[in-house]
């Protein structure tokens, strides 16, 4: 069996356009000989519609599009995802759902039996289950056609979530192929983990799976596509590539491959940067501002800006106060000349002194403090998002998790903008793919990577004045916040109590200016946002 994977980067509700998209590429797949066609799971809304389905119009118009798909379909069966309503008397309104269309009509519907409601999913707060999974026929065979969560068992989930397990049951049934259509979202280190999987099940129901996932931005979540075909032992018949659509034939007849394993930074930067593109496309902006501090964190924003969107739809602004070094500022302008980016000098100099002038009555007998500090990046934060308005491009914040995670940021100052792009990566693994960007020559400068970093917002200043040593105190965050460990857990390893007690301390009582963050892209098996719900008001600590 020939079998077409259709890995698609749709626009979530954009569905006349969606349905374009799925049936040029139906026509190109059948053209290249393909049995069957399939596209990732929700193909025609997007994934995750979320709220868009409680919206009076929006299945219904998900159902007239999915009717426009099927007058498009001749002899070779294509499966769609697609919203549809639950028709039983009870339970959730709408259906996850999979329709099998071939000549005209709609032969099949699968509806999704698990669904995920841990880390970043919801979906039960949407759809009603499937009662039952039954194979059903195509092009001659008996196929079992489940959706994303239905083929992840119990050892490699969280925990196990599940009673049910449809693949095993299909596979009970008879079944000679099982397809997969998926919306399975990035992480470091989850196409390795998707690719162990598949193959496991693969060998566990003694079929060829195959398996296809969408890619592309929505938000903060990025899909990475790695879709694949697996032989009933386990082995890659086709493997597509990762972060780019791709059309694929797989033939189940086809000899095996060795498996091509992921490089993990690699990884990690074509994952921002499709993140960054989409979410600038999507949302309709053609253009960008970063504030270039001459750090790591704005360096290797500006760095992926560019790889996303191109040095022509980058601006670069660095705005010294004189508490600045003369080589940031320096850096800053290397940093621009080697990416090809607009580049502006504007100093906050004047306007931090008339402000402090226009506060001296208030302020008058009290010495000054973090205050000030944060005066000044309000001030850049200001004067970037006037910059923003005026020419109509989008602000990137330059945070790093590890310092949003403390809240060594400053709301409405450094904090300001529509999309956070580094938010998720560690300050260790900033360095890490700086490094990895500049592996063929040098990008962002070698003195940007080397110096000691700084807000530079008081005389001398260095982050370590304030913050643990980075690579101790990524270590620690990774256990409170990734791992969810206790304090008294992590004190247990050997680390000292005084510096877990500040941490997650810290870690607590920032929630509420995450809460204010721009969204940032999703790159870690937790990142803050929909996948991490702590509640702000709360006295829970440990």
């Amino acid at each position: 069996m020939k079998i077409g994977i259709a890995q698609l980067n749709n626009i979530v509700g954009d569905l006349s356009g969606n349905a374009e998209v799925i049936v040029s590429a139906y026509n190109q797949l059948v053209a290249k000989g393909a049995d069957v066609v399939i596209t990732p799971e929700l193909s025609l809304p997007g994934y995750p519609p979320r709220d868009l389905v409680f919206k009076s119009t929006f299945v219904p118009r998900n159902l007239e599009a999915l009717d426009g798909i099927m007058a498009n379909v001749g002899s070779v069966p294509l499966l769609v995802g697609y919203v549809d309503f639950n028709t039983e008397d009870a339970g959730k309104p709408f259906e996850n759902a999979v329709a099998v269309l071939q000549d005209g009509n709609k032969t099949d519907k699968i509806i999704k039996c698990l669904l995920p409601t841990y880390d970043v999913f919801d979906e039960a707060r949407y759809f009603q289950p499937s009662k039952e999974v039954k194979p059903i026929m195509l092009s001659g065979l008996s196929v079992g056609v489940t959706i994303c969560e239905d083929v992840w068992s119990e050892d490699f989930l969280p925990s196990n979530l599940y009673v049910k397990d449809p693949a095993g049951s299909l596979a009970e049934q008879g079944i000679d192929v099982l397809l997969n259509l998926s919306a399975s979202p990035f992480h470091s280190e989850k196409p390795k983990e998707r690719h162990s999987m598949l193959s496991f099940l693969a060998r566990r129901i003694g079929v060829p799976v195959i398996y296809c996932n969408a890619i592309g931005g929505n938000d903060q979540l990025v899909f990475d596509g790695n879709s694949a075909g697996y032989s009933s032992g386990g082995e890659v018949i086709t493997q597509c590539a990762g972060f780019c659509e791709c059309l694929e034939i797989v033939d189940t007849e086809a000899g095996t491959k060795a498996y091509q394993a992921p490089d993990r930074l690699e990884e990690l930067y074509n994952a921002l940067v499709l993140g960054l593109r989409d979410y600038i496309r999507k949302c309709g902006f053609k253009k960008v501002v970063i504030g270039l501090s001459g750090g790591i964190d704005s360096a290797l924003t500006a760095a992926v800006a560019v790889a996303a969107l191109g040095p022509e739809n980058v601006l670069g602004v660095t705005m010294p106060s004189e508490f600045s070094s003369a080589g940031s500022v320096d850096d800053s302008e290397i940093l621009a000349k080697n990416l090809g980016i607009a580049f502006e000098k504007i100093s906050i100099g004047k306007s931090f002194e008339s402000l402090k002038d226009d506060l001296n009555s208030i302020f008058s007998g009290d010495e000054e403090d973090i205050t000030e500090e944060n005066m000044q990046a309000r001030l850049r934060g200001l004067l970037l998002m006037s910059i923003s308005n005026k020419k109509g491009c989008l602000l990137l914040t330059t945070g790093n998790k590890s310092e949003l995670a403390v809240g060594y940021c400053t709301i409405y100052g450094d904090m300001c903008g529509g999309l956070a792009v580094i938010s998720d990566l560690p300050k260790m693994t900033v360095y890490e793919l700086s490094r990895w960007i500049n592996r063929e020559g040098e990008i962002i400068p070698q003195n940007t990577i080397d110096k000691p970093p700084s807000a530079e917002l008081r005389p001398d200043q260095k982050d370590q004045d304030t913050l643990p040593e980075y690579e101790l105190l990524d270590q620690i965050l990774e256990m409170y916040i990734d791992e969810a460990l206790s304090v008294s857990d992590i004190i247990d390893k050997g680390y000292d109590k005084e510096t877990v007690d500040w941490i997650s301390r810290r870690v607590d009582l920032n929630e509420w200016k995450r809460g204010q963050a721009a969204p940032g892209l999703r790159v870690t098996s937790k990142a803050f946002g929909i996948g991490r719900q702590i509640p702000i008001a709360q006295n829970f600590r440990g």
